[in-house]
């Protein structure tokens, strides 16, 4: 029984490792590179290329290795090249190459440039470059090369793709800059044109003498047939070859005369539109410091402006804030100031509530009796506000006729004036009354008991 569990785990440990090791064989491509499988591949092809993606690679059996796709920059600054003409001339290239992602490029290039460094590929590159700028050029004349670039760079391309694909590379971009020779044909080129346009305009000028010449040579000549034919047509040949000369004369200073107006008036009419030109540009420059000095006025005045409008509205609006702050302030101290007296007012009211409290719990329970207490209190500044009321009296002198007899009550003049001098007083009765009071009966007796006989019936009737 435990030999087959043994054999169970050694199978099962056995597949799980040979599972990691195919997994680990998997090779994923980048984009910027050609994975290259080789080995056990049979066939026509001696390896795999796989551009993106990826692939199984057999342990033992197979390898794998990697192209980079990097473009790699050649500067093939070719010297002493013959053209068609046997010119020498100097053609600087630069030349951008890299590794082709088509199927038979990638396969080519897997056999020819693997295993090869960047400077390697980029010198092998400049080999096939040389060769076939200088097949290019021996091709096509100075002309060609100097006046139709797209040509020649056509040229260029044609010839070398052909030959970077034998390798596995291809072509990306061609510049050409300045194409010199050492024989300065190209300088001269240039010097040609415009020698071309100065001899036609001499030629133009030497066959306008001819013709003067030709015209001199017949006049001559026929002035020598007239002569040897008589001397009258002679004279006659001689007067009216003068005269085709005059004329001849007249009609070249009227040549020269227009052309030399013709000349003048060109000059005048460039003289007037540069300084028509001169004139605009002026008024623009004027124009333009003129929105110059404008902007600067406005900047001037209107920013200040700006700002003092901005300075007084900030200033307004912290005199706002200040009174606002003031008045809260003051409302706060009013406030502060009306519930502190409140509490006094309520503090004293509650003081004076517990006193009163206390005092009817003294009198017994007898609000009356608490009451008559607190008239005892006050007694004395009810009888000081009844003597104030004659205090200030101020009398400088009192002038009495009496007659020295008795009234009906039995009291003389003198003594009726006094007692009703003192009546005038108000009575501590009446004085309770108007101050909605009663004066207590224990002093009501009192005074009935401390008054004549006279004065109860006074107060009875």
């Amino acid at each position: 029984m435990i030999e087959p569990i043994y054999l169970i785990i050694v199978a099962a440990v056995v597949t799980f490792f040979l599972i990691a090791g195919l997994l680990n064989r998997y090779r994923r491509c980048p984009s910027d590179k050609i994975l290259v499988i080789y080995g056990n591949k049979g066939g026509s092809h001696s390896a795999k290329c796989v551009h993106g993606g990826g692939a199984f690679v057999w342990p033992i059996v197979e390898d794998y290795s990697y192209l980079s796709l990097t473009p790699i920059s050649i500067d093939a600054n070719l010297t002493n090249a013959l053209s068609r003409q046997n010119i020498r001339v100097d053609v600087p290239c630069r030349f951008t190459v890299g590794i082709s992602t088509e199927p038979d490029s990638m396969l080519a290039a897997a056999e020819r440039l693997l295993g090869q460094t960047a400077q390697q590929i980029q010198e092998l590159a400049r080999d096939i470059l040389f060769g076939q700028l200088r097949l290019v050029i021996a091709t096509m004349s100075i002309e060609e090369l100097n006046s139709d670039r797209d040509k020649f760079l056509e040229a260029i391309s044609a010839n070398v793709e052909v030959e970077l694909k034998k390798i596995g590379l291809r072509l990306i971009n061609v510049n050409v800059t300045d194409i010199k020779d050492e024989s300065g044909y190209i300088e001269a080129l240039g010097q040609e044109a415009a020698a071309k346009a100065i001899n036609e305009a001499k030629v133009r000028v030497a066959e306008q003498e001819k013709l003067g010449e030709i015209g001199k040579a017949d006049a001559v000549r026929e002035t020598r047939i007239r002569t040897a034919e008589a001397n009258a047509a002679a004279v006659k040949g001689e007067n009216e070859a003068r005269v085709a000369i005059a004329n001849s004369d007249a009609s070249r200073r009227e040549a020269e005369a227009e052309a030399q107006r013709k000349a003048t008036a060109a000059e005048k009419v460039a003289e007037a539109q540069a300084l028509e030109e001169a004139y605009a540009a002026q008024q623009k420059a004027e124009l333009a410091r003129a929105d110059r000095e404008r902007a600067s006025q406005q900047a001037n005045v209107i920013v200040a402006q700006e700002i003092e409008k901005r300075r007084l509205v900030i200033a307004a609006e912290a005199e706002a804030e200040q009174k606002r702050v003031n008045a809260k302030g003051e409302a706060d101290a009013i406030f502060a100031k009306m519930e502190a007296e409140g509490k006094g007012l309520y503090e004293i009211l509650t003081k004076q509530a517990a006193g009163y409290d206390k005092m009817i719990q003294a009198a017994g329970g007898d609000a009356t009796k608490a009451y008559t207490l607190l008239l005892l209190e006050k007694l004395p500044e009810l009888v000081k506000t009844q003597v104030d009321a004659i205090k200030g009296i101020n009398i400088d002198k009192v002038t009495v006729w009496d007659s020295g007899k008795g009234g009906q009550d039995g009291q003389t003049s003198t003594a009726g004036f006094l007692s009703g001098l003192m009546k005038s007083i108000p009575p501590l009765g009446e004085l309770f009354e108007q101050a909605g009071l009663d004066l207590p009966t224990y002093l009501a007796r009192r005074k009935a008991e401390d008054a004549t006989p006279a004065e109860v019936l006074d107060d009875e009737a």
